[in-house]
C-alpha cells in the first residue's frame, strides 16, 4: 500500500528494528532476543565474567540464548529470576537485560534450541553457586 504522497509507509518490524539500532551515547543498551523467538515471560540477564562462561555452560541441562563480549557472558532469562534469590557475585543481575553502555551489544554466541530465548533460572543459580563457592539462599540459616 502507498501512502498518498507516493512513499511507502515503514511497517511495525522495520521500525523496531530501527528502534532498536539507535542509542544515544550514555543510553542503556538491552540484549536484543533474535528474529523468530518470543519473550512471554519479559527478559533480564544474569551476566557473569568471561573466564566462568565456558565453565558455567556444561553445567547446565538446558541453554538459552548467551550473549558475550570480551569481558562477560550473557545470559537471557525470564523477568523476576532474582526474586527471593541474591545472585553470587561476581555475578550480576540485569534487569530488563540491560547491558552497560559500551562499544556495542555483545554478540549472540549461543541460541536456543526453541522459539523461546530462556536458560531456566534455577539451574544456572546453581552452577553460579558451585563455581563460587556460595551457599546457596534457601540453605542458609535463618536469622532471628
Amino acid at each position: 500500500m502507498r501512502a498518498a504522497s507516493g512513499i511507502r509507509p515503514l511497517g511495525l518490524d522495520t521500525m523496531v528494528r530501527l528502534q532498536r539500532g539507535r542509542s544515544a551515547p550514555g543510553t542503556p543498551l538491552r540484549l536484543p532476543v533474535p528474529d523468530g523467538m518470543t519473550a512471554p515471560l519479559g527478559c533480564d540477564a544474569v551476566a557473569v565474567p568471561a573466564r566462568l562462561g565456558p565453565l558455567v555452560l556444561p553445567r547446565l541441562p538446558r541453554v538459552g540464548c548467551v550473549y558475550a563480549d570480551e569481558t562477560h557472558w550473557w545470559w537471557i532469562v525470564p523477568s523476576d529470576s532474582d526474586y527471593a534469590l541474591e545472585w553470587p557475585a561476581p555475578a550480576r543481575y540485569a534487569t530488563g537485560a540491560v547491558v552497560p553502555d559500551g562499544p556495542g551489544l555483545p554478540g549472540l554466541i549461543h541460541r536456543s534450541d526453541g522459539t523461546v530465548p530462556y536458560t531456566p533460572p534455577i539451574p544456572l543459580y546453581l552452577a553460579l553457586c558451585r563455581l563460587t563457592n556460595t551457599t546457596p539462599t534457601w540453605s542458609r540459616p535463618v536469622s532471628a
